[in-house]
Order: structure tokens, then C-alpha cells, then sequence
């Protein structure tokens, strides 16, 4: 049991990793015609183009919860799950909190959420595929903490 939770945590914490590099690698690299709609909105519909990355690691987490449901993988639903965890929180802090996508989390307004908003506002200043900062989303550098 303790196993399965350490490997949840460290697959959250690594899946942070795995955001900022696809963004900065996949997104803003080779992928960049369906991330591109995220920086300059060239449609009407609430969906975009970039929505299509959530599908990818959809696809890796149940991939893991079928290893494990089919005894090929004990730990996968532990990696399963701590890929889904850290979705649901990417989703949360992206989509609902900084893009408000839906109209919640409007008056967070503590040290982190502060931070959070410029590490953001900072990677979208770039509209461009190039010259990007800031491509994590729950590690925040420490200069966006400042005032």
C-alpha cells in the first residue's frame, strides 16, 4: 500500500515535468498548429484545437488502469491515478482558475494564485511559437512570488 502511494505522488510530481516539457517541446515545437489557437484565438467555438493534448494523457492513464485491471501491471492504477490527479489539478489551475472557462476560483487571491496568473500572463505574452517562458503550470518560478 505504501508503495502504491509513493508512486502516485511521484507520478503527480513527474507529470508536472512531463507538462512543461511536451509544452515547450511538442506544444511550441512540432505540434505548434494545434497549441496555436491557445495563444491567438482564431475561432468562435469554446473548444479549441489545444484540447486535444488532454486526450493524449487520457489515453496514458487508462492505458495504465488497464495494465493494472488486467494483473499486468501492479502499480498501474497508482500511476494511473496520479496522471488523472495531476489533470484534474493542470485542468483546475489552467482552464477553470487562470482562463476561466467556467466562471469559478474568480477571488483566489493568495500568494500562489497571484504568482500562478503572472507565470501565465508572461507565457502568453508570446503569441509566437518562439521565445516562450513559463511552460510548467504548478511549479511557479520564484521571481513571480515577488510583488
Amino acid at each position: 500500500m505504501l508503495l502504491h502511494i509513493l508512486v502516485f505522488i511521484l507520478t503527480f510530481c513527474i507529470m508536472e515535468f512531463m507538462a512543461w516539457f511536451s509544452h515547450k517541446y511538442v506544444m511550441h515545437g512540432f505540434l505548434w498548429s494545434l497549441h496555436a489557437d491557445h495563444h491567438k484565438k482564431d475561432h468562435d467555438s469554446w473548444f479549441e484545437r489545444n484540447d486535444a493534448f488532454f486526450i493524449f494523457y487520457a489515453v496514458v492513464s487508462i492505458g495504465f488502469f488497464l495494465l493494472w485491471q488486467h494483473d499486468i501491471l501492479e502499480i498501474g492504477l497508482a500511476i494511473g491515478l496520479g496522471i488523472f490527479a495531476y489533470g484534474l489539478a493542470y485542468f483546475t489551475v489552467h482552464d477553470i482558475f487562470i482562463h476561466q472557462r467556467f466562471k469559478l476560483f474568480r477571488n483566489a487571491n493568495n500568494r500562489y494564485a497571484k504568482a500562478v496568473r503572472r507565470a501565465h500572463k508572461m507565457h502568453h505574452k508570446h503569441v509566437g511559437k518562439e521565445d516562450g517562458e513559463c511552460f510548467g503550470m504548478l511549479v511557479v518560478p520564484f521571481k513571480y512570488f515577488k510583488k
